[in-house]
């Protein structure tokens, strides 16, 4: 009797996984220097989820492999419309801040490493950042996220306030 497997099954959801810094640290012990290695990574759906992870370990794929777990264990949503976002907004981290402002289509993500990859995997195809303060990677990408949280949707403001789209926009 042959068995059959079922290759009709994929993932509900097809991330994006881009690699942020990747970092050697070396420590001395009584043999040498033992090498260890620490990941930064954002995954996205390009429709609008996007999630960050840092991860650590002995191995490089070992510590990708746990980034990139802690990221899809962390998403959040992006409200993109016309494929950018719906208004300015500065998010801070520690001694980082970064500026998002909104851009007309065709402007593309005009932005530093790391919040281009985290625009890039959220779907944002046009968007102009400025990134000031401490430039960690890190903490630019934590700073980004706190913008991104921070977004607000013109329906939820609609819905909250009890009016329609009409009569907030005029």
């Amino acid at each position: 009797m042959e068995h059959q497997k079922n290759f009709d099954k994929k993932p509900a959801e097809e991330f994006v996984e881009k690699l942020v810094k990747l970092n050697r640290t070396a420590k001395t012990v009584k043999g040498g220097r033992r090498m260890s290695f620490s990941a930064l990574t954002v995954v996205g759906d390009r429709k609008g989820r996007i999630g960050y992870g840092f991860g650590k370990a002995n191995d490089v794929t070992e510590a990708i492999r746990k980034s990139i777990d802690k990221a899809k264990a962390n998403l959040v949503t992006l409200s993109i419309r016309n494929g950018t976002i719906p208004h300015d907004i500065v998010g801070k981290y520690k001694s980082s801040s970064v500026l998002l402002k909104p851009a007309c289509p065709g402007t593309g993500i005009i932005a530093g490493g790391p919040v281009r990859a985290v625009m890039d995997a959220a779907g944002v195809t046009d968007v102009i950042s400025k990134s000031q303060g401490s430039r960690t990677s890190v903490n630019v990408v934590r700073a980004t996220f706190d913008a991104v949280e921070s977004l607000m949707d013109a329906r939820a403001i609609a819905q909250n306030r009890g009016k329609t789209l009409k009569d907030l926009w005029g």
